[in-house]
């Protein structure tokens, strides 16, 4: 598959997948355990059958690599989410998610040796800049940060900083591991799921719980079936193939381009969660007019911004990217 088709699945796939999320989360808020374990489960079934076939393929790149991944990536969750109980704004969380780019662009420099030409950097800077900009004109309007003891709340920036950093290091190290093992995504999606199932067993019983809420909830009637199919049910299996579509795709990308890369289709996807959120709550014309000049800023980075030539091809290339 082509990066151009890769990013378009990425944006349907996550966007489509935000919708299912807001009608769970609507009926039952704390649903996030079940939600997270259909993902996962849908994912490894997948690869279990068409990629691993049962067991019988052996793994090109070593288990070893992908545990490494798997714990730098539950590090950077469990960072952020003890991180909030730091009197952490929401707000505030949201602008250090969209330093992403910024932070891998400085990594690759200091830890991997990388260099850019001055258009890159600038293109970099505009972007974070626009998207920062966006997040606290969007953020002022619809949420109020509450404020809390100064001491404890750079406890939570130190979290929040040593995340990012982890982030950008478990991308770059993505980077480094399909220089050196080739592209298998479909492999390191498997096991990127399969790895951390075990990890489940501990929310077992909430898991348990919400699937009987779930199937509690009110009935479907779907063409072709004679009995209601529980709507709740439903979500989540679509909220757990829309997943799949998204992070599939987010793994094509991670074989066909530069880290860098990937954590702008990343972060411009994040970037348009904050658009639509800002558009249905948006009260007043002023508050319009700020949000749209963080758009032309984030704009007139993507302008500047050049191919890197890093395992892109010439359909990506064409997408401007």
């Amino acid at each position: 598959m082509s990066p151009l088709w890769a990013i378009i699945f990425v944006f349907v796939g996550c966007c489509s997948n935000v919708v299912f999320l807001e009608l769970l989360a609507r009926e039952k808020p704390g649903c996030g355990n079940i939600v997270t374990f259909a993902q996962f489960f849908l994912i490894f079934l997948e690869g279990l059958i068409f990629t691993s076939k049962f067991g019988t393929v052996k793994p090109v790149i070593p288990i070893k690599v992908y545990i490494k991944i798997v714990s730098l990536f539950g590090v950077v969750q469990i960072v952020n989410n003890l991180a909030l109980k730091y009197d952490i704004p929401m707000p505030l969380h949201m602008i250090f998610r969209a330093g992403s780019l910024l932070a891998n662009m400085i990594l690759g420099v200091l830890i991997m040796g990388k260099s850019y030409k001055i258009g890159k950097y600038l293109s970099v800077l505009l972007i974070t800049v626009g998207i920062v900009l966006c997040t606290i004109m969007s953020a002022s309007n619809i949420h109020e940060t509450k404020s809390g003891d100064v001491f404890t709340m750079g406890i939570g920036i130190c979290l929040l900083i040593f995340a990012l950093a982890m982030s950008a290091l478990m991308g770059l190290y993505q980077e480094k591991i399909y220089k050196t093992h080739g592209k298998h995504p479909r492999e390191a999606l498997f096991f990127n799921h399969a790895l951390p199932l075990p990890l489940f067993l501990f929310f077992y019983n909430d898991i348990v719980y919400h699937f009987k809420e779930f199937s509690e909830s009110a009935p479907i009637t779907l063409p072709g079936v004679n009995y209601g199919v529980p709507c709740l049910l439903l979500f989540l299996l679509g909220n757990a193939v829309t997943q799949y579509i998204c992070i599939n795709n987010v793994f094509v990308l991670t074989t066909e381009c530069s880290s860098l890369t990937v954590t702008l289709v990343v972060t411009l996807l994040y970037f348009n969660f904050i658009i639509i959120m800002s558009n249905l709550d948006r009260k007043t014309a002023e508050a319009i007019e700020h949000v749209n000049q963080a758009e032309k800023c984030l704009k007139t980075g993507l302008l500047k911004w050049k191919p890197d030539h890093e395992g892109a091809s010439s359909e990506y290339e064409k997408a401007g990217l």
